[in-house]
């Protein structure tokens, strides 16, 4: 939903498939949706599970966000939709996450979904104790890019090599063992680095001042994507997500209101040091 969400702010056409409950916090959810711009005609309702509800906490000193995600919920048990096949066929990019496969129902409509996506963006997002080893390697193997912070690299490089230390040593794991051509390490303060099988980038972090960081992974995505869709360059699509990053870490949510102005704003400030 976020990544959705900032990809409209960022003016590109976005489509959420998801499923809330037929009650007052799915109703709701969707109005919200609607008013901040995001498409809720794949969002299904679902009659027998409530609506999602996820508790975050976050630790005033190190700003580190944990999350109790409440199961089952209505977004355990979309179901697959012939119109979805179109949908992702015409579509530049189809963006999926680890959670939406820790239940049966909806990983077999997930696997479904892929095998019609056309470039297919796995934002690993591991929240335990909703996955596994074995779910993980599915969908990695479904991926064409793959973005993940650099303890979740890590943890998956030793299930293949437990003698792995370094990152360039588990990205290698990674791009060995799978047939994604593309990793992307954030790394929140320290910036994110862009790898392919024959090339590594890196980019520094925007400083700011953090007023939480829930969301910032999605912005940062939705930015790479704004522009590599575009075909922008590496080094320009690194800075535009980088930036974005820092710009929605400096504002309490995830998904603040903003215009491009006032992203771009932000961006030549900080180039300016003003």
């Amino acid at each position: 939903m976020n990544v959705a969400y900032h990809l409209h702010q960022l003016g590109l056409n976005s489509q959420l498939i998801s499923s809330v409950g037929d009650d007052q916090p799915g109703r709701e959810l969707l109005v919200f949706l609607k008013q901040i711009g995001v498409d809720t005609a794949h969002i299904q309702q679902n009659t027998e599970y409530a609506t999602s509800e996820v508790l975050a906490s976050v630790n005033e000193s190190t700003h580190e966000v944990t999350y109790e995600i409440i199961q089952p919920v209505a977004w355990d048990y979309i179901s697959w939709k012939p119109e979805f096949e179109s949908l992702l066929k015409a579509s530049q990019a189809f963006v999926f996450g680890t959670l939406s496969a820790r239940n049966t129902v909806s990983r077999e409509t997930l696997l479904r979904m892929l095998s019609h996506a056309t470039y297919r963006v796995y934002d690993v997002n591991l929240r335990a104790p909703h996955y596994s080893p074995e779910v993980i390697d599915t969908l990695l193997q479904n991926a064409d890019l793959v973005k993940l912070n650099s303890e979740e690299l890590m943890l998956i490089a030793k299930w293949y090599d437990p003698a792995c230390q370094k990152e360039a040593d588990a990205v290698e794991v990674l791009f060995n063992l799978f047939k994604m051509k593309e990793i992307i390490i954030t790394k929140g303060s320290m910036g994110a680095t862009y790898y392919t099988p024959s090339f590594r980038y890196y980019y520094p972090a925007y400083p700011v001042k953090v007023a939480d960081t829930i969301g910032s992974g999605d912005s940062f995505l939705a930015a790479f994507l704004a522009m590599k869709l575009g075909d922008e360059p590496v080094d320009l699509t690194l800075d535009y997500a980088v930036a974005m990053g820092a710009f929605i870490t400096s504002q309490p949510g995830a998904c603040p209101p903003y215009s491009q102005f006032d992203f771009n704003r932000f961006i030549w400030k900080k180039k300016l040091n003003f």
